[in-house]
């Protein structure tokens, strides 16, 4: 059962929404788990799904699932490409793993509007601009 298993608090683990291109126009946006710790993590598994309201309207976006098997220490990966057009909605990314036979879990979300120029910074890990939720 669930309420069997230790899960102990994330850290170290950052989920980022970051762009390539230049003009606004030419953005390309990608999804990236970031993984600050000395260690790596191994059996990445995580699921993005969208949901909120667009002009009075329930929306949800299809529930995606993404697996790693190990995300090397003081690196990242792409997780998937997301569409501008879901950045009204909750954006959810639902992170478990690994370390040391251990299991870590935590849920990532970017609120609706959260993903703006004005909310842009620099990751450096990524050598792009994004937005970070860690």
């Amino acid at each position: 059962m669930k309420k069997d298993i230790d899960f102990t608090p994330v850290q170290g683990v950052a989920v980022a929404i970051a762009f390539t291109g230049e003009l606004p126009e030419e953005r390309t946006w990608n999804v990236y788990l970031i993984n600050n710790n000395s260690v790596a993590l191994e059996n990445v598994f995580v699921t993005s799904k969208g949901y909120g309201t667009i002009e009075d309207e329930e929306v949800k976006t299809s529930v995606l699932r993404h697996m790693f098997e190990r995300v090397e220490a003081k690196s990242f990966v792409q997780v998937e490409v997301i569409d501008p057009s879901v950045f009204k909605l909750n954006n959810e990314y639902w992170v478990s793993y690994y370390i040391d036979g251990k299991i870590y879990d935590k849920r990532f979300v970017f609120v609706p509007d959260s993903i703006t120029d004005e909310h842009l910074i620099d990751i450096s890990m990524l050598q792009m601009q994004g937005v970070l939720h860690s």
